[in-house]
């Protein structure tokens, strides 16, 4: 098939959110399919040199090309800046791809625009990276054109494995979402570096977007901000957020920004952790929304074991062995320990983990058997 593929590489140019799209595209290469990527929404870019979003995109388009060259995809991208201008491929190729496409997939909003060459695609997908947050914003808004954007899909995908199902308390109104996960190019991911004595994550204490939801991972941290003072277990927050005031509590914190400016700093970062420990945001929590991490995915990978928050996902994966779930201080101590104890075979878990519930040529060939009904 051909398949044209929107994601925000360049609205956010970090190593998280870059993996994020390139493992679709990587995975659905694999698979056989011409995968050609588009950013297209209206908005724009942050420019993290100058720590500021800037109406010049050089800085996003470079980004764009610097992460799909290696790849071999360095010519296979087309970024429409506000102004309507395009970079990377110009709008001629764009529609000429578009016109015999076979199928069209919306990461996290990569377009928020029905161009005529994007609605002509006879089938079309949307994948909702932030569930809660999106299902609530379209029961809340005032704002018809955004409930008619998620209208323009044949189907709806979302990494909430809860949504619209008795678990969870989120409204989905007359709209069905799908449950899928975040591929995983498990190779990309492959590690022979001896880790670091540290529980990492890679994380942002309060998001800008959906500011009219609120829930952010700043509410759920508080419940777990003295941890440090009762275990010797060390912890490194790569932390877009109150530096100071966690390392009062016995966090190491590093800047964000920093570990997360290109695919491979993010990835060294994740490679070298002993585990991830992860909290997540309110509404996932509050909502038991079955949200599970796309970063979460890729310490697996990366044969490092995770303890992350419950929010509903320990009914569709297992927890206990390589991937546990916690809820309160008290389990979360409680997994650490039963990590270090048997370090060696959490750490193998954690790979089988990924490569039977996340590998890129499971989680597509599934989601691509709906997309053609």
């Amino acid at each position: 098939m051909k398949i044209v593929f929107a994601g925000i590489i360049a609205r956010y140019p970090f190593g998280g959110v870059t993996w994020c799209s390139l493992m679709y595209m990587l995975g659905l290469r694999a698979l056989g399919h011409e995968v050609f990527y588009i950013e297209d929404t209206g908005e724009a870019v942050y420019d993290p040199v100058l720590n500021t979003r800037s109406k010049d995109p050089s800085y996003g388009t470079s980004y764009i090309h610097q992460s799909l060259e290696p790849f071999g995809l360095g010519d296979r991208w087309s970024f429409v800046n506000y102004d309507g201008t395009y970079h990377g491929q110009g709008a001629e190729t764009v529609k000429r791809f578009c016109a015999d496409a076979d199928l069209y997939i919306n990461l996290s909003g990569g377009s928020w625009f029905w161009r005529d060459e994007y609605a002509r695609i006879p089938r079309r997908v949307f994948i909702d990276s932030d569930p809660a947050f999106t299902q609530l914003s379209i029961a809340q808004t005032k704002d018809t054109w955004y409930v008619d954007f998620f209208r323009g899909f044949n189907h709806l995908f979302t990494f909430g494995a809860n949504i619209g199902t008795p678990a969870c308390s989120v409204p989905v109104g007359d709209f069905t979402w799908l449950k899928t996960w975040q591929p995983v190019t498990i190779a990309d991911w492959a590690n022979d570096v001896t880790p670091l004595d540290r529980f990492s994550t890679v994380m942002t204490w309060k998001i800008e977007s959906f500011a009219d939801v609120g829930g952010n991972k700043d509410q759920e941290f508080v419940k777990f901000i003295d941890l440090p003072s009762r275990t010797p277990q060390h912890f490194e927050l790569a932390i877009n957020g109150p530096q100071t005031l966690l390392r009062e509590h016995g966090w190491s914190t590093v800047d964000a920004m920093g570990v997360s400016r290109s695919l491979w700093d993010y990835r060294e970062f994740i490679q070298r952790s002993r585990a991830e420990f992860g909290v997540a945001k309110h509404t996932y929590v509050s909502t038991r929304s079955g949200w599970f991490s796309d970063r979460t995915e890729c310490y697996l990978a990366a044969g490092r074991p995770a303890l992350v928050q419950d929010t509903g996902w320990s009914a569709h994966l297992p927890s206990g062995e390589g991937l546990l779930a916690f809820t309160n201080p008290d389990e979360a101590l409680a997994g650490i320990d039963r990590i270090n104890t048997d370090y060696a075979s959490h750490a193998r878990r954690a790979r089988e983990i990924a490569t039977e519930y996340f590998a890129a040529d499971r989680v597509l060939p599934r989601l691509l058997d709906v997309c053609g009904r």
